[in-house]
């Protein structure tokens, strides 16, 4: 099996962060890391064009939490022309509403975002103990990730104002490939319990909840992650 994927990283992190996951997938697999757009436009079809225009086709996307929603977007897009989709720590939107509950609060988000503009150093040294809560070691991951933050604090709230607006309700439902979505079950920002809400969205596809780990489980997961992943396409290929 020699399928190429492509991993997007969450909001304001570098794809660096993602490497742990890449090379656990590299033994069966052409894994591509790709950055996230660094637009100043809060435009989700501006950040699609973007994404569209430079990741290959006929491959298989894949993503950590605002990856992962653009990833579903992009494979909803492109329809035949993406081999499957693969959600991390990724919701259908990622901010509440009456039609979509299981998600932040939109009061808790606007907080996040007013933290942002007004200092981002400290909300972003906040987002990283958030992401890693849940983890076996909180602290470490914290670290980790605090490491792999981004400071472009314009492309930063333009990224924040997309996870608000995206809502990939219809792209979950009407993307007809494979998809496996996977939650961490002490997730601070994705709350795992939506997994039957998604499940129930998804044509065809497969929702799991990894315990005992939170939104960072790309890092400190990594290998069962692969595996899950791994496994699904093995699946669904027929290798």
């Amino acid at each position: 099996m020699r399928e190429t994927l492509i991993l997007l990283p969450g909001w304001s992190l570098d794809g660096a962060v993602l490497q742990p996951l890449a090379d656990a997938l590299a033994g069966e697999l052409q894994v591509q890391i790709a950055e996230l757009p660094a637009l100043t436009s809060a435009s989700v079809s501006d950040w699609l064009d973007e994404l569209d225009a430079r990741l290959p086709h006929d491959c298989w996307l894949a993503g950590w939490s605002l990856g992962g929603m653009l990833a579903a977007a992009l494979a909803a897009r492109r329809g035949a022309r993406c081999r499957g989709l693969i959600g991390l720590a990724s919701n259908a939107r990622f901010v509440s509403s009456h039609a979509w509950p299981q998600a932040m609060p939109a009061d808790t988000y606007a907080t996040f975002y007013e933290g942002c503009a007004h200092n981002a150093g400290a909300t972003l040294k906040r987002f990283a103990m958030l992401c890693a809560q849940g983890g076996a070691d909180a602290r470490s991951l914290s670290r980790q990730l605090q490491a792999k933050l981004l400071a472009d604090e314009p492309s930063l709230l333009a990224g924040l104002q997309v996870l608000a607006t995206l809502d990939n309700r219809i792209a979950l439902a009407t993307f007809t490939g494979p998809q496996l979505h996977l939650l961490a079950e002490q997730d601070a920002l994705v709350p795992a319990v939506v997994a039957d809400d998604l499940l129930a969205l998804l044509p065809a596809g497969e929702v799991d909840v990894l315990e005992d780990c939170g939104h960072a489980f790309v890092l400190d997961q990594a290998d069962a992650l692969a595996a899950l992943m791994l496994d699904f396409i093995r699946e669904v290929s027929d290798v």
